[in-house]
C-alpha cells in the first residue's frame, strides 16, 4: 500500500536524479554485454526453454555466445580440483545417480579425471556418469539440455574458445566455508598459471564474491583487473564487506581493485551508489534476472553502468545495439574494438538523452521487482 508507493516514488526520483547526474548515455562507451556462463545459465525447472538450450560453462556455450554480435565477454566459474587443476563449474557439489540412489560430492574434493567423468564424454567410446543438479528448492533433477556438452577445464576454455571474446573468470568459493590465506593462495596460483600460459592477447577480468580472494588476486598479479562481486544488500551475509555497494567501494579502494559486479536490483534500489562507484574510478558491471529485461538494461546504461552479465545473450545484445544506435555518437575509426572494458577508451562528445515515454513505461515495469 502506502509504504510501497512512497518507496517506489523515492526509487523513481533517485533514479531520475542519478541519471541526470551521471554522464549522459550518449557520451558513454557502448554497454558491454557479457554472456552468463556462456550463452546463459541452465535453469532446469524454468518454463523458458532458452535457459536449457546448451549446457552452461562449456566450450560450446562460450563459442555460441562469442558468435553473437556485440558480445564482449563470457563469464564463467572456476574452481580447482583436489589434484590442482582449474576447472569450469558453477555449483559447489556435483550429483549423479546409481542404482536409483542420488549422491553428491564436493567438486573441489574430486581429482580431475573423476570430475570429467560426469556427463557426456569427449571420447565417444566412453559413457559418462549421469549428471544431475540440485536446485535451490532442494529438488535434484537430471541435467537435461538440448545441446549437452562435456565439462571442461580452464585450459580447454582458453584453447577452444574464439580468441576475440574476453573471459570474466569468477573465482568460485563456497560461502559456507572459511578459507585460510594459504589455501586461497594455492587455488589462485593454480588458476594464474593457466591464465599466464594460455591467455595470450585475450582480455581477462577476474571477479569473486570472496573478499579475501579478490584482494589476494590483486596482490598476486597486476596484469588483469580484479572486480569484487556483491549482492549489494539484496541478501545479508555474516561478512559485512559483502552487504552493500558502499562496502564494496570501500573494499575496492582499500585493495586497489578495479571494479564491482553487483546484483542489478541493488543498483535500482540504491541508484545514488552508482555515482559513488564512478567517483572512485571503478568500473561497474551487473548480473541477475533483471538483466534479461531489455528495458532494465537500457535504464542501467542511462544510470552509468558499464556492462551487463546476461542469460538471454542474443536478445539483450540485439536490444543493446538498438539503443546504442539511438543514443551513441558514431565511433571514430581509430577508436578501439567495441565491447571492451579498458583504460584506453576515448570519451566521445557528450549529448543529453531526453527521457521518453518508453523509459517511463519500463520504470513502471520494474516496480514489482523493486518492492520485493
Amino acid at each position: 500500500g502506502c509504504v510501497a508507493s512512497l518507496y517506489i516514488l523515492s526509487v523513481l526520483r533517485a533514479g531520475a536524479e542519478s541519471m541526470m547526474a551521471a554522464p549522459a548515455a550518449a557520451g558513454r562507451p557502448p554497454l558491454v554485454v557479457v554472456g552468463h556462463r556462456g550463452k546463459g545459465m541452465n535453469a532446469l525447472a524454468s518454463p523458458d526453454e532458452r535457459l536449457r538450450e546448451v549446457k552452461e560453462n562449456t566450450v560450446r556455450s562460450f563459442n555460441d555466445a562469442a558468435r553473437v554480435a556485440g558480445v564482449g565477454y563470457v563469464e564463467f566459474d572456476v574452481q580447482v580440483t583436489k589434484d590442482g587443476c582449474p576447472i569450469v563449474f558453477h555449483d559447489n557439489f556435483i550429483y549423479t545417480e546409481q542404482d536409483g540412489k542420488i549422491s553428491g560430492k564436493r567438486v573441489t574434493d574430486l581429482p580431475l579425471d573423476e570430475f570429467l567423468s560426469y556427463g557426456p564424454q569427449k571420447d565417444q567410446d566412453k559413457v559418462g556418469r549421469p549428471l544431475l543438479r540440485k536446485l535451490k528448492d532442494g529438488r535434484t533433477l537430471m541435467w537435461d539440455v538440448r545441446s549437452d556438452e562435456p565439462l571442461c577445464t580452464l585450459r580447454e576454455a582458453f584453447e577452444g574458445v574464439d580468441a576475440r571474446v574476453g573471459f570474466n573468470v569468477e573465482l568460485k568459493f563456497d560461502d559456507d566455508l572459511d578459507y585460510q590465506e594459504e589455501e586461497l593462495a594455492g587455488v589462485l596460483q593454480a588458476i594464474l598459471k593457466v591464465v599466464f600460459e594460455h591467455a595470450k592477447d585475450r582480455p581477462v577480468i577476474f571477479s569473486s564474491f570472496q573478499p579475501d580472494a579478490a584482494q589476494l588476486m590483486r596482490k598476486l598479479q597486476d596484469q588483469y583487473p580484479v572486480y569484487f562481486l556483491t549482492v549489494g544488500g539484496t541478501q545479508i551475509h555474516a561478512d559485512a564487506r559483502r552487504n552493500s555497494l558502499e562496502e564494496a567501494v570501500r573494499l575496492c579502494r582499500a585493495g586497489g581493485l578495479q571494479g564491482i559486479v553487483s546484483e542489478a536490483r541493488a543498483v535500482f534500489r540504491h541508484p545514488s551508489a552508482v555515482a559513488r562507484v564512478k567517483e572512485s574510478d571503478l568500473s561497474l558491471l551487473t548480473y541477475g534476472q533483471l538483466n534479461n529485461v531489455p528495458e532494465a538494461v537500457y535504464m542501467q546504461h542511462l544510470m552509468g553502468v558499464d556492462g551487463v552479465i546476461v542469460d538471454l545473450v542474443q536478445e539483450i545484445a540485439e536490444a543493446v545495439s538498438e539503443f546504442a544506435a539511438v543514443v551513441a555518437p558514431e565511433p571514430s575509426p581509430e577508436e578501439g574494438q567495441a565491447g571492451r572494458l579498458g583504460p584506453d577508451r576515448a570519451a566521445p562528445a557528450k549529448k543529453t538523452p531526453n527521457f521518453s515515454q518508453r523509459e517511463i513505461s519500463f520504470l513502471l515495469r520494474l516496480i514489482p521487482e523493486l518492492v520485493q
